[in-house]
């Protein structure tokens, strides 16, 4: 069913998404990664993934905060592919801090890659899905799309941003063969995570072993 489609996982090199593009990938489908890191890691792990399983593996680093090179990296993926069939939105960045502390750049830049990079993404990618009438949009969004946690006010206001916007497309695709969807993980321990973990715990004022064992149960470090 997959086999032969075609899609773009951004912030794909590593944690969700570079497990979205494995699947994607074992299952036919082509994959545009997407994502910032060590080169010569990312281009090991294209090569690998593409040699394993047989199907065409491509990277763009587009940078997620910009609306012109998010519309390239769609338009690179329809003429590499011939056509993009999938579309998940990944890119993610967190900033624990309380509110009255919280640097307004830091405020902007989660906004850009957290929610506006999907509406991006999805822009760019509706025409080509509409002429074909098909495609399959979705957006990882987060527990934090549905409920709050304090000192994570940037990225609660956009994953909730994300529900919101994913139930707006799907409204307006409901009547194509095109679907729009949001998952939304709880607790997963992703580099994204892990580099939080040391915040929490100062402004949480605990021990880093003790954030890991309560977090799951009380929201920190989504």
């Amino acid at each position: 069913m997959l086999k032969g489609k075609s899609a773009v996982i951004t912030g794909s090199t590593s944690g969700i998404g570079a497990g979205v593009a494995t699947a994607l990938a074992e299952a036919g489908v082509n994959v545009m990664l997407n994502g910032f890191g060590n080169a010569a890691q990312i281009e090991d792990m294209r090569a690998s993934l593409a040699g394993r399983t047989g199907v065409k593996v491509l990277h763009s680093g587009a940078d997620m905060s910009k609306p012109e090179e998010i519309e390239a990296l769609v338009m690179e993926a329809e003429r590499e592919f011939g056509h993009l069939d999938i579309l998940v939105n990944n890119a993610g960045l967190q900033f624990v801090s309380p509110v009255q502390d919280f640097p307004s750049a830091k405020w902007e830049q989660i906004l850009a890659i957290n929610l506006s990079s999907n509406f991006y993404t999805i822009k760019a990618a509706l025409p080509g899905m509409q002429a074909r009438n098909f495609g399959r949009i979705i957006n990882i969004a987060s527990a934090h799309g549905l409920v709050a946690s304090p000192f994570k006010s940037a990225y609660v206001a956009a994953k909730h941003g994300v529900v919101g916007l994913t139930k707006t497309v799907a409204l307006e695709v409901a009547e194509t063969a095109i679907t729009c969807n949001a998952i939304c993980p709880g607790y997963v321990k992703t580099p994204l995570v892990e580099g939080q973990i040391k915040d929490q715990a100062k402004v949480h004022g605990m021990s880093e072993e003790a954030l890991v064992q309560i977090a799951p149960r009380v929201g920190y470090g989504l």
